[in-house]
């Protein structure tokens, strides 16, 4: 495919990274997945450009980058509302929308959410690791911007207006309630500390990153011990060190743990959490299995259908 400029970083926000879906398949060497915070958001934004859903968007942070038209293209961004403009003036969402060279696009104060997603017509043109553009700064793999970079992508066909109506948009709170599949280590904890897990009001503490949320919570007691052998650690996993105080792992978590995990969000909670800023406030809801399977299933069904309407199959 043929390469053609898109933008000119004048700023590059707080942390604006390359990210897709992840990098599955190397857990067992010690190789993170990394991906979007909020995927139902990527997967969205590129859908509404015409990609697949995997292909990379520039996933913003609380404040987001400055940058230079240098082409048209078609874009989209979706995600938290981080006050986007286009030329000063303010930018759609959740929609796509063409560009021009000259143009330029940058953010304000955050209203909604903290993680903003830009994905555009063809993709950009940033290197494939271990099967993925994902970025894992820690061990040097992927991208995240820079000032006075030059960020190209690839010459397609897009098209322009393809969006969500009001009522498919989420609604990215400060206060959630966060589905959760007790296990595998819940014989570690007291029923009482079972009990103030699923009651108290948790609060996202400012130490929160991609990695991990750390939580300001009541303390959830062990029996005993709050070491085990490490096993893999999933999405979600939440872990309760010996301090009592709960560690959800995220994207850029590590591949293995050795912390009792009281529970595992459900997926398609993850997008839910990913949005929420530092004072946030989760209740966990105990889900199955089979409800954690529906739910997933909604959300597959929900992006099959703003695939059809954008086009993409």
């Amino acid at each position: 495919m043929k390469n053609k400029p898109l933008f000119f970083v004048k700023k590059p926000g707080v942390y604006s990274s390359f990210q897709d879906l992840g990098r599955w398949g190397y857990q067992q060497y010690g190789v993170v997945v990394s991906g979007a915070m909020d995927s139902y958001a990527l997967q969205v934004g590129n859908l509404l450009v015409g990609n697949e859903r995997n292909e990379a968007g520039i996933e913003v942070t609380l404040k987001g980058p400055e940058l230079e038209i240098q082409s048209t293209f078609q874009i989209a961004i979706t995600g938290a509302d981080l006050s986007p403009t286009l030329n000063g003036e303010p930018a759609p969402m959740w929609k796509s929308f063409e560009v021009a060279k000259g143009d330029v696009l940058s953010f304000g104060a955050p209203k909604k959410g903290i993680r903003a997603y830009i994905t555009v017509a063809g993709g950009f043109d940033v290197p494939i690791t271990m099967g993925s553009k994902s970025t894992y700064e820690k061990a040097g793999i992927g991208k995240a911007l820079k000032k006075e970079d030059r960020i190209e992508g690839f010459e397609t066909t897009g098209k322009a207006g393809i969006g969500l109506v009001s009522s498919e948009i989420p609604d990215y709170k400060k206060e959630v309630e966060i589905h959760v599949v007790l296990g595998p280590h819940q014989d570690y904890f007291t029923d009482e500390a079972i009990h103030t897990f699923f009651t108290s009001v948790h609060t996202v503490s400012a130490q929160s990153d991609r990695m991990g949320y750390r939580l300001d919570s009541p303390k959830i007691e062990h029996k005993s011990n709050a070491d085990i052998y490490s096993d893999a650690i999933p999405l979600g996993g939440i872990q309760i060190p010996a301090s009592g105080q709960p560690i959800i792992l995220m994207a850029d978590r590590q591949t293995t743990g050795g912390y009792t995990r009281i529970g595992t969000v459900i997926s398609s909670d993850i997008s839910k959490l990913a949005q929420l800023p530092p004072g946030g406030k989760i209740r966990f809801k105990e889900a199955t299995v089979e409800e954690a399977k529906a739910s997933v299933l909604e959300i597959e069904q929900e992006l099959s259908q703003i695939a059809v309407r954008a086009g993409v199959y």
